[in-house]
C-alpha cells in the first residue's frame, strides 16, 4: 500500500538538504574576497485537482473552494545576492574594490573572458597585472620595469612614476563590465563568473559612468555573507528537515497500522 504523503515528505527532505548545501557554501566562503552569497528558491510541484472550484455540487449549487492536493516542493534555483560587501583597507595599490555595480574582466586560459569582484591583483615578472591564479586583467596593463608609485584612480586610470621621470605617466585604464541581470551570471569557481543567456551581454566601460561603480585602490571587498543570518537560516532548515522526517515516520506508522488491523 502506498501513500502520497510519503512522496510529499520526501520532496521536502530533498529540498531542505539542498538548501543546507547552499548555506554551507555561503559559510565556507565567509572570508572569500568579493564573494556574493547564494539563496535557495523553492517552488510547489504540480497540484492534483480532485474537485474543481466552481464546479457543480448539485443541480443548484457550486463548490466554493474545490479540492486541490499538492505533490510537494522542488528547488527552483539559486539566486546571487549582489549586495555590497564591506571595503577593508589594505594600503596595497594593486588591491582594488568596486564600490557599486560592475565586475573586473580577466582572460581565461582558453581566451574567453570571465568576470570577478575579487580585486586582489598582483604583478608578474613581466609587469602584467594578474589575479592570484595568474589570469591577466583585461584590458591588459603592463607596469614597466623599475616603475614606482603605482596608483589607480577611481575611474580605473593606472599611473606610475617611471625611471628618470618626475611626473607620473599613464599606463592604461581598467574598464568594468556591467550586466542587465547580474544574478544570471554562472559561477565557475576561482572567484570567477561567466556570461549566460540569462545575464545578458556585458556593457563594458569606464568606472563611475553609466551606472557602473567606482574603483577604490588600496581596498578589498569582503564577502557579503552575514554569519548570524546564515546560522539562523541553518537552524530553520534543520528544523524543517526534521519535521519532514517525522512526517515520513508518522505516515509509515499509519500504513503499518492499516496493514496489521484492516
Amino acid at each position: 500500500m502506498s501513500n502520497a504523503a510519503l512522496h510529499v515528505a520526501r520532496t521536502g527532505l530533498d529540498a531542505q538538504n539542498t538548501k543546507m548545501r547552499v548555506i554551507a557554501n555561503n559559510l565556507a566562503n565567509v572570508n572569500t574576497t568579493g564573494f556574493k552569497k547564494d539563496r535557495a528558491d523553492f517552488e510547489t510541484l504540480a497540484y492534483q485537482q480532485i474537485v474543481q472550484a466552481g464546479a457543480n455540487s448539485d443541480a443548484e449549487n457550486k463548490f466554493a473552494t474545490g479540492l486541490n492536493l499538492g505533490s510537494g516542493v522542488a528547488l527552483q534555483g539559486t539566486s546571487k545576492i549582489n549586495t555590497q560587501g564591506t571595503l577593508t583597507q589594505t594600503s596595497n595599490a594593486l588591491d582594488m574594490a568596486i564600490e557599486g555595480s560592475g565586475y573586473f574582466q580577466v582572460q581565461q586560459p582558453d581566451g574567453s573572458i570571465a568576470y570577478t569582484r575579487a580585486g586582489n591583483f598582483s604583478v608578474t615578472a613581466e609587469g602584467t597585472i594578474v589575479t592570484g591564479d595568474g589570469l591577466p586583467l583585461i584590458p591588459q596593463i603592463t607596469v614597466p620595469q623599475g616603475a614606482t608609485s603605482v596608483s589607480i584612480g577611481n575611474d580605473g586610470t593606472v599611473s606610475a612614476t617611471l625611471q628618470g621621470e618626475s611626473e607620473p605617466s599613464q599606463l592604461g585604464q581598467i574598464e568594468l563590465a556591467s550586466f542587465m541581470n547580474p544574478s544570471g551570471l554562472q559561477s565557475v569557481g576561482g572567484n570567477l563568473l561567466v556570461e549566460t543567456a540569462a545575464s545578458g551581454t556585458p556593457q563594458v566601460g569606464i568606472a563611475g559612468l553609466e551606472g557602473r561603480g567606482v574603483i577604490r585602490s588600496g581596498y578589498l571587498e569582503t564577502s557579503n555573507v552575514n554569519i548570524v543570518e546564515e546560522l539562523v537560516d541553518m537552524i530553520e532548515t534543520q528544523r524543517a528537515y526534521e519535521v519532514n522526517s517525522k512526517m515520513i515516520k508518522a505516515t509509515d506508522e499509519m500504513l503499518q497500522y492499516v496493514n496489521q488491523n484492516i
